[in-house]
């Protein structure tokens, strides 16, 4: 039996293209066999650039080939939902770009299908082995007791034809990349934050959230905190502060493919960080990784690494988060 999982992909966006669909092509459990766009030429022409067999001029079309199996969802925000639903009625396993949705309630349409079907939200990030490593560190008590988890994330974009600065579409920094810090939080605390707290700057013209800032409590006296922006200076790291050691993640979110990352494990004893002692990870790509977990998932090769009930739980923090840019109060989390 021919173990790879027939994949087919719901949209030519430019995350798919460049980075997901090649890195699942090179994975030993995927076979990305079909690309669908709304314009037929289009899906036609990528088709042939990225060597897949089918192309289809609708979305429809391709979720009723029966020889697809499963599906990659990278289409706008606002569309996650729907599109994942018509996709777990047809049958087919489901893969969707974060965030999840727009919010928690309409994520919570996908119980329907749950059952039914693997569904699993797309944090790459958590399949890469400088993550893996770092939780392997917490784990094992080499940092002390875990306190803090610090993040910031950012790039500039400031053109208002990109659909990150799209309100509508779910453009702004909290749905793209902030919702990459929360998951940070919850994968290394292991835990679901209790209450949250945010300070919001928005776009005069956009309307997005272009500065946010959050405080996660997630009780016994450990948090997360966080600022992602679309408009400042590109920049990412992560910090886990225990009660002995401090690890740094140096590029946590988009891994360079091809070369290895580096993690920083410093005790403390000098502050300029001479002491810190630099773990090298092997080079590897996230995508395949989490193509390939998910396809083996589909086997019943491994248990599926994350569902339905972890992606509601992000998004519920995402909502208390906006709840709180208004309220100007810590929100309560209810899972």
């Amino acid at each position: 039996m021919n173990t790879r999982v027939k994949w087919g992909v719901l949209s030519t966006a430019k995350i798919g293209r460049e980075k997901v669909i090649p890195a699942m092509q090179k994975g030993q459990w995927c076979s990305v066999d079909a690309i669908a766009s709304r314009e037929l030429d289009s899906a036609k022409n990528w088709a042939a650039k990225l060597g897949i067999p089918k192309a289809y001029g609708s979305y429809e079309d391709l979720l009723a080939d029966p020889a697809i199996e499963a599906i990659y969802n990278p289409l706008p925000n606002d569309l996650h939902v729907q599109w994942t639903l018509a996709a777990a009625r047809a049958g087919k396993h489901v893969l969707c770009e974060k965030p999840f949705a727009m919010n928690a309630n309409e994520a919570a349409q996908l119980h329907e299908v749950a059952d039914k079907v693997h569904i699993m939200e797309a944090f790459m990030v958590r399949f890469h082995p400088q993550w893996l490593r770092a939780r392997e560190l917490v784990r094992s008590g080499e940092l002390g007791e875990l306190r803090s988890v610090q993040v910031f994330f950012s790039y500039n974009n400031r053109d208002g034809g990109n659909i990150r600065n799209r309100l509508e579409n779910g453009g702004g920094a909290l749905y793209d990349i902030g919702c990459y810090a929360i998951v940070a939080g919850r994968f290394l605390f292991e835990s679901e934050p209790l209450r949250v707290m945010s300070l919001v700057d928005r776009d005069a013209v956009y309307k997005t959230d272009r500065l946010a800032s959050a405080l996660l409590d997630f009780g016994h006296g450990r948090r997360l905190d966080f600022t992602v922006s679309t408009q400042t200076t590109p920049y990412q790291r992560v910090q886990i502060v225990g009660a002995k050691k401090r690890l740094d993640l140096e590029i946590p979110f988009n891994a360079p493919l091809g070369e290895a990352t580096r993690i920083f494990i410093d005790d403390g004893k000098t502050l300029n960080g001479a002491n810190a002692v630099i773990e090298t990870l092997a080079p590897a790509d996230q995508y395949t990784l989490q193509g390939d977990a998910f396809s083996r998932a589909v086997r019943g090769d491994i248990p599926l690494p994350y569902g339905l009930d972890d992606a509601l739980c992000n998004m519920r923090v995402i909502d208390g988060l906006f709840a709180s840019e208004y309220s100007g109060h810590w929100e309560t989390i209810i899972g």
